[in-house]
Protein backbone atom coordinates (compact mmCIF):
# COMPACT_ATOMS: atom_id res chain seq x y z
CA UNK A 1 0.00 0.00 0.00
CA UNK A 2 2.96 2.29 0.29
CA UNK A 3 5.55 2.03 -2.43
CA UNK A 4 5.69 1.05 -6.08
CA UNK A 5 7.76 -1.70 -7.61
CA UNK A 6 11.25 -0.86 -8.76
CA UNK A 7 14.04 -2.91 -10.25
CA UNK A 8 17.66 -2.18 -10.96
CA UNK A 9 19.93 -3.91 -13.41
CA UNK A 10 21.73 -6.94 -12.07
CA UNK A 11 25.13 -8.19 -13.22
CA UNK A 12 24.66 -11.85 -14.05
CA UNK A 13 27.32 -14.58 -13.78
CA UNK A 14 27.99 -14.54 -17.51
CA UNK A 15 28.44 -10.76 -17.43
CA UNK A 16 25.28 -10.10 -19.41
CA UNK A 17 22.89 -7.53 -18.01
CA UNK A 18 19.41 -8.73 -17.09
CA UNK A 19 16.45 -7.59 -15.03
CA UNK A 20 16.26 -8.78 -11.42
CA UNK A 21 13.08 -10.79 -11.00
CA UNK A 22 13.21 -11.91 -7.39
CA UNK A 23 14.60 -14.61 -5.20
CA UNK A 24 12.57 -17.39 -6.81
CA UNK A 25 14.61 -17.01 -9.99
CA UNK A 26 17.75 -17.49 -7.95
CA UNK A 27 16.32 -20.63 -6.38
CA UNK A 28 15.47 -22.04 -9.79
CA UNK A 29 18.90 -21.20 -11.14
CA UNK A 30 20.48 -22.88 -8.15
CA UNK A 31 23.13 -20.26 -7.58
CA UNK A 32 23.58 -16.61 -6.69
CA UNK A 33 24.22 -13.87 -9.13
CA UNK A 34 27.34 -13.26 -7.12
CA UNK A 35 28.84 -16.67 -7.95
CA UNK A 36 31.45 -15.24 -10.29
CA UNK A 37 31.99 -11.92 -8.53
CA UNK A 38 31.14 -12.38 -4.89
CA UNK A 39 31.97 -10.83 -1.58
CA UNK A 40 33.71 -12.79 1.13
CA UNK A 41 33.37 -11.43 4.67
CA UNK A 42 36.50 -12.15 6.71
CA UNK A 43 37.68 -10.46 9.87
CA UNK A 44 35.03 -7.75 9.34
CA UNK A 45 36.63 -6.80 6.03
CA UNK A 46 35.11 -7.28 2.61
CA UNK A 47 37.24 -8.82 -0.09
CA UNK A 48 36.46 -8.57 -3.76
CA UNK A 49 36.87 -11.76 -5.79
CA UNK A 50 36.74 -11.67 -9.55
CA UNK A 51 36.00 -9.03 -12.15
CA UNK A 52 33.26 -8.58 -14.66
CA UNK A 53 34.19 -10.15 -17.97
CA UNK A 54 35.48 -7.80 -20.67
CA UNK A 55 36.00 -5.01 -18.18
CA UNK A 56 38.86 -3.98 -15.93
CA UNK A 57 36.52 -1.95 -13.74
CA UNK A 58 35.33 -3.61 -10.58
CA UNK A 59 31.57 -3.56 -10.15
CA UNK A 60 29.11 -4.14 -7.34
CA UNK A 61 25.87 -5.99 -7.74
CA UNK A 62 23.31 -3.22 -8.09
CA UNK A 63 20.58 -5.63 -7.13
CA UNK A 64 16.84 -5.35 -7.36
CA UNK A 65 15.37 -2.50 -5.38
CA UNK A 66 12.96 -4.79 -3.58
CA UNK A 67 15.67 -5.46 -1.03
CA UNK A 68 17.55 -7.94 -3.19
CA UNK A 69 15.11 -10.36 -1.59
CA UNK A 70 16.55 -13.32 -3.46
CA UNK A 71 19.62 -13.11 -1.23
CA UNK A 72 17.85 -12.02 1.93
CA UNK A 73 15.81 -15.21 1.79
CA UNK A 74 18.66 -17.65 1.27
CA UNK A 75 20.58 -19.25 4.11
CA UNK A 76 21.65 -17.73 7.40
CA UNK A 77 19.83 -17.46 10.68
CA UNK A 78 18.34 -14.68 12.68
CA UNK A 79 20.83 -12.62 14.65
CA UNK A 80 20.09 -12.49 18.36
CA UNK A 81 20.17 -8.96 19.71
CA UNK A 82 20.39 -7.71 23.22
CA UNK A 83 18.13 -4.73 22.81
CA UNK A 84 16.42 -3.70 26.03
CA UNK A 85 14.02 -1.19 24.58
CA UNK A 86 12.30 -2.83 21.64
CA UNK A 87 8.73 -1.73 21.20
CA UNK A 88 7.85 -5.31 20.41
CA UNK A 89 9.20 -6.72 23.65
CA UNK A 90 7.81 -3.95 25.82
CA UNK A 91 4.19 -4.67 24.90
CA UNK A 92 2.65 -6.68 27.74
CA UNK A 93 -0.83 -8.16 27.63
CA UNK A 94 -2.94 -8.88 30.67
CA UNK A 95 -4.55 -12.32 31.18
CA UNK A 96 -7.65 -10.89 29.56
CA UNK A 97 -5.63 -9.98 26.49
CA UNK A 98 -5.78 -6.24 27.05
CA UNK A 99 -2.77 -3.96 26.67
CA UNK A 100 -1.55 -2.73 30.03
CA UNK A 101 0.22 0.28 28.48
CA UNK A 102 -0.90 2.18 25.40
CA UNK A 103 1.04 1.93 22.17
CA UNK A 104 1.54 5.70 22.23
CA UNK A 105 3.27 5.49 25.60
CA UNK A 106 5.46 2.59 24.51
CA UNK A 107 6.48 4.34 21.31
CA UNK A 108 7.25 7.55 23.15
CA UNK A 109 9.54 5.57 25.46
CA UNK A 110 11.50 4.61 22.36
CA UNK A 111 11.58 8.28 21.30
CA UNK A 112 13.03 9.27 24.65
CA UNK A 113 15.71 6.61 24.46
CA UNK A 114 16.66 7.53 20.90
CA UNK A 115 17.01 11.18 21.90
CA UNK A 116 19.07 10.21 24.93
CA UNK A 117 21.41 8.16 22.75
CA UNK A 118 22.03 11.11 20.46
CA UNK A 119 22.57 13.55 23.31
CA UNK A 120 25.00 11.18 24.96
CA UNK A 121 26.97 10.59 21.75
CA UNK A 122 27.11 14.26 20.83
CA UNK A 123 28.05 15.50 24.31
CA UNK A 124 31.72 14.93 23.61
CA UNK A 125 33.71 13.22 20.91
CA UNK A 126 35.26 11.00 23.58
CA UNK A 127 31.90 9.37 24.18
CA UNK A 128 31.11 8.64 20.55
CA UNK A 129 30.55 4.97 19.89
CA UNK A 130 33.47 3.57 17.91
CA UNK A 131 32.19 1.68 14.91
CA UNK A 132 34.28 -0.50 12.57
CA UNK A 133 35.70 1.07 9.47
CA UNK A 134 33.86 0.21 6.30
CA UNK A 135 36.36 -1.42 3.98
CA UNK A 136 35.14 -0.97 0.43
CA UNK A 137 36.39 -3.41 -2.19
CA UNK A 138 38.61 -1.85 -4.79
CA UNK A 139 38.67 1.84 -4.03
CA UNK A 140 36.73 4.68 -2.47
CA UNK A 141 35.18 5.45 -5.82
CA UNK A 142 32.91 2.44 -5.35
CA UNK A 143 31.49 3.92 -2.16
CA UNK A 144 30.80 7.15 -4.01
CA UNK A 145 29.10 5.11 -6.70
CA UNK A 146 26.99 3.39 -4.06
CA UNK A 147 25.75 6.74 -2.74
CA UNK A 148 25.11 7.97 -6.28
CA UNK A 149 22.94 4.92 -6.92
CA UNK A 150 20.95 5.68 -3.78
CA UNK A 151 20.51 9.24 -5.03
CA UNK A 152 19.17 7.96 -8.34
CA UNK A 153 16.55 5.90 -6.54
CA UNK A 154 15.50 8.87 -4.44
CA UNK A 155 15.38 11.12 -7.52
CA UNK A 156 13.08 8.72 -9.36
CA UNK A 157 10.68 7.82 -6.59
CA UNK A 158 10.71 10.85 -4.30
CA UNK A 159 11.33 13.66 -6.76
CA UNK A 160 10.34 16.60 -4.61
CA UNK A 161 12.16 15.36 -1.56
CA UNK A 162 15.23 14.63 -3.69
CA UNK A 163 15.34 18.20 -4.90
CA UNK A 164 15.16 19.36 -1.32
CA UNK A 165 18.05 17.14 -0.28
CA UNK A 166 20.22 18.99 -2.79
CA UNK A 167 20.13 21.93 -0.38
CA UNK A 168 21.73 19.83 2.35
CA UNK A 169 25.44 19.39 2.84
CA UNK A 170 26.83 16.58 0.65
CA UNK A 171 27.36 14.32 3.66
CA UNK A 172 23.82 14.75 4.92
CA UNK A 173 22.08 14.28 1.60
CA UNK A 174 24.02 11.11 0.84
CA UNK A 175 23.13 9.73 4.27
CA UNK A 176 19.44 10.52 3.77
CA UNK A 177 19.53 8.83 0.36
CA UNK A 178 21.02 5.70 1.92
CA UNK A 179 18.37 5.58 4.65
CA UNK A 180 15.59 6.16 2.11
CA UNK A 181 16.77 3.29 -0.08
CA UNK A 182 17.01 0.85 2.82
CA UNK A 183 13.47 1.74 3.90
CA UNK A 184 12.20 1.31 0.37
CA UNK A 185 13.89 -2.04 -0.08
CA UNK A 186 12.46 -3.21 3.25
CA UNK A 187 8.97 -2.11 2.25
CA UNK A 188 9.26 -3.90 -1.08
CA UNK A 189 9.73 -7.20 0.73
CA UNK A 190 6.04 -7.22 1.65
CA UNK A 191 4.67 -4.89 -1.01
CA UNK A 192 6.85 -5.85 -3.98
CA UNK A 193 6.40 -8.41 -6.77
CA UNK A 194 7.45 -11.33 -4.55
CA UNK A 195 5.40 -10.28 -1.53
CA UNK A 196 3.24 -13.41 -1.62
CA UNK A 197 6.35 -15.56 -1.19
CA UNK A 198 7.93 -13.65 1.68
CA UNK A 199 7.95 -15.55 4.98
CA UNK A 200 8.77 -14.56 8.56
CA UNK A 201 12.05 -16.43 8.12
CA UNK A 202 12.91 -14.19 5.16
CA UNK A 203 12.40 -11.13 7.35
CA UNK A 204 14.54 -12.74 10.05
CA UNK A 205 17.33 -13.02 7.51
CA UNK A 206 16.80 -9.44 6.40
CA UNK A 207 17.16 -8.40 10.04
CA UNK A 208 20.36 -10.44 10.31
CA UNK A 209 21.60 -8.61 7.25
CA UNK A 210 20.74 -5.33 8.98
CA UNK A 211 22.89 -6.38 11.93
CA UNK A 212 25.74 -6.97 9.48
CA UNK A 213 25.27 -3.49 8.02
CA UNK A 214 25.62 -1.90 11.45
CA UNK A 215 28.64 -4.13 12.16
CA UNK A 216 30.43 -2.90 9.04
CA UNK A 217 29.76 -5.97 6.89
CA UNK A 218 27.59 -4.80 3.98
CA UNK A 219 26.35 -7.41 1.54
CA UNK A 220 25.97 -5.29 -1.56
CA UNK A 221 26.43 -1.83 -2.99
CA UNK A 222 23.36 -0.26 -1.41
CA UNK A 223 24.06 -1.85 1.96
CA UNK A 224 27.54 -0.32 1.83
CA UNK A 225 26.10 3.19 1.58
CA UNK A 226 23.99 2.68 4.71
CA UNK A 227 26.86 0.99 6.54
CA UNK A 228 29.03 4.03 5.87
CA UNK A 229 26.22 6.36 6.94
CA UNK A 230 25.72 4.73 10.33
CA UNK A 231 29.47 4.91 10.91
CA UNK A 232 29.42 8.68 10.36
CA UNK A 233 26.21 9.71 12.15
CA UNK A 234 24.80 8.71 15.57
CA UNK A 235 22.09 6.58 13.96
CA UNK A 236 20.79 3.76 16.16
CA UNK A 237 19.69 0.36 14.88
CA UNK A 238 16.45 0.15 16.90
CA UNK A 239 14.17 2.10 14.50
CA UNK A 240 15.43 -0.09 11.65
CA UNK A 241 14.58 -3.23 13.61
CA UNK A 242 11.17 -1.78 14.39
CA UNK A 243 10.46 -1.13 10.72
CA UNK A 244 11.14 -4.78 9.97
CA UNK A 245 8.70 -5.61 12.77
CA UNK A 246 6.09 -3.60 10.89
CA UNK A 247 6.73 -5.74 7.84
CA UNK A 248 6.15 -8.83 9.99
CA UNK A 249 2.80 -7.40 11.05
CA UNK A 250 1.81 -7.07 7.41
CA UNK A 251 2.33 -10.79 6.93
CA UNK A 252 -0.34 -11.80 9.41
CA UNK A 253 -2.42 -8.79 10.39
CA UNK A 254 -4.98 -7.21 8.05
CA UNK A 255 -7.34 -5.63 10.61
CA UNK A 256 -6.84 -3.18 13.48
CA UNK A 257 -9.34 -3.25 16.31
CA UNK A 258 -8.72 0.30 17.46
CA UNK A 259 -6.46 3.29 16.92
CA UNK A 260 -4.07 2.12 19.60
CA UNK A 261 -3.23 -0.90 17.43
CA UNK A 262 -3.06 1.22 14.29
CA UNK A 263 -0.81 3.74 16.02
CA UNK A 264 1.76 1.05 16.74
CA UNK A 265 1.66 -0.16 13.13
CA UNK A 266 2.09 3.39 11.83
CA UNK A 267 5.07 3.85 14.11
CA UNK A 268 6.67 0.65 12.88
CA UNK A 269 6.35 1.37 9.17
CA UNK A 270 6.66 5.18 9.06
CA UNK A 271 7.30 6.81 12.41
CA UNK A 272 10.60 4.96 12.50
CA UNK A 273 11.77 6.92 9.45
CA UNK A 274 11.67 10.14 11.44
CA UNK A 275 13.75 8.61 14.22
CA UNK A 276 16.29 7.36 11.68
CA UNK A 277 16.57 10.76 10.03
CA UNK A 278 16.90 13.25 12.89
CA UNK A 279 20.53 12.37 13.67
CA UNK A 280 21.37 13.11 10.03
CA UNK A 281 19.14 16.14 9.58
CA UNK A 282 20.56 17.77 12.67
CA UNK A 283 18.97 20.16 15.16
CA UNK A 284 19.61 23.88 14.76
CA UNK A 285 22.32 25.07 17.19
CA UNK A 286 20.13 28.00 18.19
CA UNK A 287 17.10 25.80 18.93
CA UNK A 288 15.80 25.93 22.50
CA UNK A 289 13.66 22.83 22.03
CA UNK A 290 14.59 19.63 23.84
CA UNK A 291 16.04 16.82 21.78
CA UNK A 292 13.15 14.61 22.89
CA UNK A 293 10.57 17.06 21.57
CA UNK A 294 12.25 17.27 18.16
CA UNK A 295 12.28 13.49 17.94
CA UNK A 296 8.62 13.41 18.93
CA UNK A 297 7.80 15.89 16.16
CA UNK A 298 9.68 13.69 13.67
CA UNK A 299 7.64 10.74 14.89
CA UNK A 300 4.44 12.76 14.40
CA UNK A 301 5.37 13.48 10.78
CA UNK A 302 5.90 9.79 10.08
CA UNK A 303 2.55 8.96 11.68
CA UNK A 304 0.79 11.71 9.72
CA UNK A 305 2.27 10.48 6.45
CA UNK A 306 1.22 6.89 7.09
CA UNK A 307 -2.29 7.85 8.16
CA UNK A 308 -2.52 9.84 4.92
CA UNK A 309 -1.33 6.81 2.96
CA UNK A 310 -4.01 4.72 4.62
CA UNK A 311 -6.80 7.19 3.85
CA UNK A 312 -5.63 7.63 0.26
CA UNK A 313 -5.34 3.89 -0.40
CA UNK A 314 -8.56 2.55 1.16
CA UNK A 315 -9.84 1.14 -2.13
CA UNK A 316 -6.48 -0.31 -3.18
CA UNK A 317 -6.02 -2.00 0.20
CA UNK A 318 -9.58 -3.34 0.17
CA UNK A 319 -8.90 -5.07 -3.13
CA UNK A 320 -6.08 -6.88 -1.34
CA UNK A 321 -8.39 -7.84 1.52
CA UNK A 322 -6.88 -5.31 3.92
CA UNK A 323 -8.56 -2.66 6.05
CA UNK A 324 -6.19 -0.28 7.83
CA UNK A 325 -8.97 1.61 9.62
CA UNK A 326 -9.91 1.23 13.32
CA UNK A 327 -12.66 -1.36 13.50
CA UNK A 328 -14.26 0.15 16.60
CA UNK A 329 -14.51 3.58 14.95
CA UNK A 330 -16.02 2.05 11.83
CA UNK A 331 -18.66 0.35 13.99
CA UNK A 332 -19.39 3.58 15.85
CA UNK A 333 -20.01 5.25 12.50
CA UNK A 334 -22.41 2.49 11.48
CA UNK A 335 -19.95 1.06 8.95
CA UNK A 336 -18.31 -2.31 8.41
CA UNK A 337 -15.76 -4.01 6.18
CA UNK A 338 -18.57 -4.89 3.80
CA UNK A 339 -19.24 -1.20 3.16
CA UNK A 340 -15.58 -0.72 2.31
CA UNK A 341 -15.42 -3.75 0.01
CA UNK A 342 -18.58 -2.52 -1.73
CA UNK A 343 -17.03 0.94 -2.17
CA UNK A 344 -20.11 2.84 -1.10
CA UNK A 345 -19.63 6.58 -0.58
CA UNK A 346 -22.45 7.44 1.81
CA UNK A 347 -23.05 10.21 4.31
CA UNK A 348 -21.89 7.85 7.03
CA UNK A 349 -18.66 7.27 5.13
CA UNK A 350 -18.14 10.99 4.56
CA UNK A 351 -18.61 11.75 8.25
CA UNK A 352 -16.26 8.94 9.19
CA UNK A 353 -13.61 10.18 6.76
CA UNK A 354 -13.87 13.75 8.05
CA UNK A 355 -12.87 12.55 11.51
CA UNK A 356 -9.99 10.45 10.16
CA UNK A 357 -8.69 13.38 8.13
CA UNK A 358 -8.96 15.66 11.15
CA UNK A 359 -6.79 13.27 13.16
CA UNK A 360 -4.13 13.11 10.44
CA UNK A 361 -4.02 16.90 10.22
CA UNK A 362 -3.40 17.17 13.94
CA UNK A 363 -0.30 15.03 13.55
CA UNK A 364 0.86 17.21 10.65
CA UNK A 365 0.34 20.35 12.77
CA UNK A 366 2.35 18.87 15.63
CA UNK A 367 5.17 17.86 13.31
CA UNK A 368 5.37 21.24 11.57
CA UNK A 369 6.30 22.92 14.85
CA UNK A 370 9.25 20.58 15.15
CA UNK A 371 10.56 21.14 11.62
CA UNK A 372 11.50 24.72 12.51
CA UNK A 373 13.91 23.28 15.09
CA UNK A 374 15.91 21.34 12.49
CA UNK A 375 19.18 22.54 11.04
CA UNK A 376 18.55 25.27 8.47
CA UNK A 377 19.83 23.15 5.56
CA UNK A 378 17.36 20.38 6.39
CA UNK A 379 14.16 22.34 6.85
CA UNK A 380 13.18 22.91 3.22
CA UNK A 381 12.96 19.29 2.02
CA UNK A 382 11.12 18.22 5.16
CA UNK A 383 8.67 21.11 4.95
CA UNK A 384 8.10 20.48 1.26
CA UNK A 385 7.29 16.84 1.92
CA UNK A 386 5.05 17.78 4.85
CA UNK A 387 3.03 20.39 2.97
CA UNK A 388 2.63 18.24 -0.13
CA UNK A 389 1.57 15.16 1.79
CA UNK A 390 -0.90 17.19 3.81
CA UNK A 391 -2.44 18.36 0.52
CA UNK A 392 -3.37 14.77 -0.27
CA UNK A 393 -5.97 15.09 2.47
CA UNK A 394 -7.37 18.15 0.64
CA UNK A 395 -7.61 16.06 -2.52
CA UNK A 396 -9.54 13.31 -0.73
CA UNK A 397 -12.05 15.97 0.31
CA UNK A 398 -12.12 17.35 -3.24
CA UNK A 399 -12.97 13.84 -4.49
CA UNK A 400 -16.02 13.86 -2.19
CA UNK A 401 -14.31 11.27 0.04
CA UNK A 402 -14.34 8.67 -2.73
CA UNK A 403 -11.09 6.91 -1.95
CA UNK A 404 -12.45 3.63 -3.25
CA UNK A 405 -12.14 4.24 -6.98
CA UNK A 406 -10.41 7.64 -7.13
CA UNK A 407 -6.81 8.04 -6.01
CA UNK A 408 -6.08 11.40 -4.43
CA UNK A 409 -2.90 13.02 -5.68
CA UNK A 410 -1.39 16.49 -5.81
CA UNK A 411 -1.09 17.86 -9.35
CA UNK A 412 2.21 19.17 -10.66
CA UNK A 413 1.03 22.82 -10.71
CA UNK A 414 0.00 22.56 -7.07
CA UNK A 415 3.35 21.00 -6.22
CA UNK A 416 5.19 23.83 -7.90
CA UNK A 417 3.13 26.39 -6.00
CA UNK A 418 3.87 24.63 -2.72
CA UNK A 419 7.65 24.58 -3.08
CA UNK A 420 8.26 28.33 -2.66
CA UNK A 421 5.89 28.35 0.32
CA UNK A 422 7.90 25.56 1.91
CA UNK A 423 11.14 27.38 1.15
CA UNK A 424 9.87 30.60 2.72
CA UNK A 425 8.83 28.69 5.84
CA UNK A 426 12.24 27.06 6.01
CA UNK A 427 13.90 30.46 6.33
CA UNK A 428 12.15 31.17 9.63
CA UNK A 429 14.68 30.36 12.37
CA UNK A 430 13.83 28.65 15.64
CA UNK A 431 12.71 30.93 18.43
CA UNK A 432 15.88 31.76 20.35
CA UNK A 433 14.12 32.69 23.56
CA UNK A 434 11.46 30.06 23.96
CA UNK A 435 10.21 27.17 21.88
CA UNK A 436 6.67 25.76 21.72
CA UNK A 437 8.34 22.36 21.84
CA UNK A 438 10.54 22.99 24.81
CA UNK A 439 8.03 21.58 27.24
CA UNK A 440 6.42 19.05 24.97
Amino acid sequence: MSMSVTLFWVVSPNSEVSNGTGFLDSLREGHRVFESSKFLARDRNLMWNGRIKKSRRQRWNFGSLHADSRYACLGGSRTKNGSTFSVKSSLVASPAGEMTVSSEKKVYDVVLKQAALVKRQLRSTDELQVKPDIVVPGNLGLLSEAYDRCGEVCAEYAKTFYLGTKLMTPERRRAIWAIYVWCRRTDELVDGPNASHITPQALDRWEARLEDIFSGRPFDMLDAALSDTVSRFPVDIQPFRDMIEGMRMDLWKSRYNNFDELYLYCYYVAGTVGLMSVPVMGIAPESKATTESVYNAALALGLANQLTNILRDVGEDARRGRVYLPQDELAQAGLSDEDIFAGRVTDRWRNFMKKQIQRARKFFDKSEKGVTELDSASRWPVLAALLLYRKILDEIEANDYNNFTRRAYVSKPKKLLTLPIAYAKSLVPPNRTSSPLANT
